[in-house]
């Protein structure tokens, strides 16, 4: 089948499954990979993460949305082992996953990105690369005597390495310090390394974070090409042009719970989606007024300290 043709084969899959869902929070999806419900998660008095139940379907770009504070990035944290919830369960593709550590969810298919990369610097591209495969025969005390048994596996992964550095345009530095490359460069290291597990969820958190707009338009086609590969992806993002351009469906969340969910185009009219982002007084950027009105109230403020001091 022609690349074009499976695309919007792909494409028209997920809108399909989304086609005359109710826009309620937790509405159920027709295949989910993901499921999860009741996670709660704590910080002393303060609730991070509560919420109730949400669905992410297979095969579609899903987007999750919310003000900053919102509790996006906690919440990936607690579905990818990174930390623990204080309630709740959730399962991926039908088996639990509470309590399973970090590597352990990565190994069962479902792998994720950080929002300020974690590439290991004093490591080669390629080496970075590498260390993202599991189930690595070498690593056994007992296999990595007998050279013949890892070998062939080694020679492997390697292949796959170079392969998914020719497909993200970083073929050429493969022998360069990964603490060499730019912040969108990483990203893209982080996105191909994640790949090497061949995984079924891949969960982005703030792809574009830090990326200049020469590489914007690259790692968007990435995002859209990981759908076309028979993924499915869960991504965090406050642009809202990125979240219209390439997602099927976008969830919001507003202090910790899911408040909405619903088609990309429609989802910045919803009535509870826009009460969220306005509402949140604090997470909105501030106007030049109001930014100097609280520079000049610091400074009074810092001036009243020093003269009380002096008078000391």
């Amino acid at each position: 089948m022609h690349a074009e043709t499976m695309s919007t084969d792909r494409k028209a899959a997920a809108l399909a499954a989304f086609k005359d869902l109710a826009r309620d929070p937790g509405v159920p999806k027709p295949d989910p990979i993901l499921v999860v419900d009741h996670v709660v998660r704590r910080f002393g008095g303060l609730t991070a993460v509560d919420v109730g139940h949400v669905e992410i379907q297979r095969g579609s770009i899903t987007a999750l949305i919310g003000p900053n504070g919102a509790g996006k990035t906690t919440f990936f944290n607690q579905l990818t082992g990174f930390d623990t919830a204080d309630a709740g369960s959730w399962t991926f593709n039908g088996r639990s996953m509470n309590g399973v550590p970090a590597h352990k969810v990565a190994r069962s298919g479902m792998v994720r990105t950080f929002q300020l990369t974690k590439a290991l610097s004093r490591l080669t591209v390629l080496e970075n690369m590498r260390l993202g495969a599991q189930k690595q025969k070498g690593e056994n005390f007992w296999r990595a005597l007998v050279p013949g048994v890892w070998r062939a596996q080694e020679d492997e992964i390697t292949e796959r390495a170079e392969e998914l550095l020719v497909r993200f345009k970083l073929d050429a530095k493969r022998d360069d310090f990964a603490g060499s490359l730019s912040g969108g460069q990483r990203k893209l290291l982080e996105m191909a390394r994640a790949l090497m597990v061949n995984p079924e969820l891949v969960m982005l958190d703030e792809p574009m974070a830090g990326v200049n707009p020469a590489l914007t338009q690259s790692l968007l086609g990435h995002v859209k090409d990981l759908r076309e590969q028979g993924m499915t992806v869960l991504f965090v993002e406050h642009d809202m042009d990125m979240v219209r351009d390439i997602s099927d469906w976008v969830i919001v969340m507003a202090q910790g719970a899911v408040i909405a969910e619903g088609p990309p185009s429609t989802i910045m009219s919803d009535e509870r989606v826009i009460d969220a982002y306005l509402g949140a007084h604090h997470d909105a950027p501030l106007s030049e007024g109001e930014l100097e009105a609280q520079l000049q109230e610091a400074e009074a403020a810092l001036e009243a300290e020093i003269e009380e001091e002096a008078q000391k």
